[in-house]
């Protein structure tokens, strides 16, 4: 082989090597959609020249900012100018990029100009008529949008309500949609003092059709003058910027973990779980008890307490335990989460290896957010806690 073939070849290696490597690397990265509310003409709230659109911008533009800083992480704008987005473009880019959570940022207001704190919202068809209130205002910018009836299929902006259909497939990432809204606030009420108006749930076209867990924030009331002149000014964006980021890295670290070459999964799956109340109390009902693959689950569930389970869904709403309700799903469980979730879990052994089993023909079935939870005699522990004890 002569000189020039030799170099040539090795040129082309290293290319595909380097090529190939980046390509893994982009590929383990946790994706981060943001969307900054409104713009061009659609100037969302304006009070005392306070303007929304512009705030929202400033402040998405900082977040981003904050987490490229992190090589793990990929962020992905819906707008980084004044232009119009449609609201189901928004969804749209994030689920043409597969990221693995949608944060969109806005700012509130009222006529009682005493009103004031932040609120993060997941989508929810709750009728609570402040909670519609706001839906109602943020949904409004679809009569901006040519053949809007057309489009959201005859979805009507002044009644947040009629936006029916609601799917099980919809709802998968209220779980997840709400530990990252719970961040935000808490990031909020810690790191800056600021009144929490707490997590809700509003019907929001933006979010209805993102497939990933998904956010809306309020981060202040722009008629309030307190508020609205922290949000206009460069520090008090900044200041909201860092803990909606924080909130964020803190979400990314507790379901995906630190390391630089993690695959990533959408939706995801909690490095380390958190026991949670009333965990131990499951509903037997309807359930259909399939004849176990192998006989060794059984002595390892005698011998060490261990359960897996696949947790399917977290919803807002109570769904009869057959087959048809879950896909062709049979052995479906249903934990009442203090009467106001319901979390769907397929499956029972205390074998690690049949769990794994179990999750993938779940996510084949579509549930493609699925992921495993353990107990130890009815307890709720962590995945790690139970392969250690096993």
């Amino acid at each position: 082989m002569n000189t020039a073939l030799k170099i040539k070849l090795t040129i082309t290696f290293l290319f595909f090597s380097i090529a190939f490597h980046s390509y893994a690397q982009s590929s383990s990265k946790f994706k981060v959609a943001l969307d900054a509310g409104h713009g061009a003409h659609d100037f969302g709230a304006v009070y005392n020249g306070h303007i929304e659109k512009n705030i929202s911008l400033a402040i998405v533009l900082k977040v981003g900012k904050i987490l490229e800083a992190n090589p793990n992480i990929d962020v992905i704008y819906t707008r980084k100018t004044d232009v119009f987005i449609e609201l189901v473009e928004r969804s749209n880019i994030a689920n043409r990029a597969d990221a693995n959570i949608f944060v969109s940022i806005h700012c509130n207001a009222n006529k009682n100009a005493a009103a004031d704190g932040t609120e993060t919202y997941v989508m929810g068809l709750n009728k609570n008529a402040s909670n519609l209130a706001v839906a109602k205002s943020e949904n409004a910018v679809i009569t901006l949008e040519k053949d809007y009836k057309q489009k959201y299929e005859g979805f009507d902006p002044n009644n947040p309500s009629s936006m029916i259909g609601m799917t099980l497939m919809q709802e998968e990432y209220l779980e997840n949609s709400i530990s990252l809204a719970s961040k935000i606030q808490d990031q909020f009420t810690s790191g800056l003092n600021r009144k929490s108006r707490g997590v809700k749930q509003a019907p929001f076209m933006v979010l209805h059709k993102a497939y990933m867990p998904r956010v809306l924030i309020e981060t202040g009331f722009i008629s309030n003058p307190k508020d609205g002149a922290l949000l206009d000014s460069e520090e008090g964006q900044m200041q909201v910027a860092e803990a909606i980021a924080d909130a964020i890295i803190s979400y990314k670290k507790e379901y995906f973990g630190t390391g630089n070459n993690e695959p990533i999964d959408k939706p995801s799956k909690r490095v380390v779980e958190k026991p949670t109340k009333d965990s131990s109390t499951f509903t037997k009902q309807n359930k259909i008890i399939e004849p176990p693959v192998v006989k060794t689950p059984e002595i390892k569930k005698e011998s060490t307490g261990i359960i897996f389970k696949v947790q399917i869904a977290a919803v807002g709403k109570k769904i009869e335990l057959i087959p048809s309700n879950f896909k062709g799903l049979k052995n479906v469980d249903v934990n009442t989460d203090n009467g106001t979730f319901y979390k769907y879990t397929y499956g029972e052994t205390s074998d690690y290896a049949t769990a794994k089993r179990n999750l993938e023909e779940a996510k084949s079935k579509g549930f493609d957010s699925a992921y495993l939870i353990a107990f130890k005699d009815g307890k709720k522990i962590s995945i790690q806690e139970a392969l250690n004890k096993l």
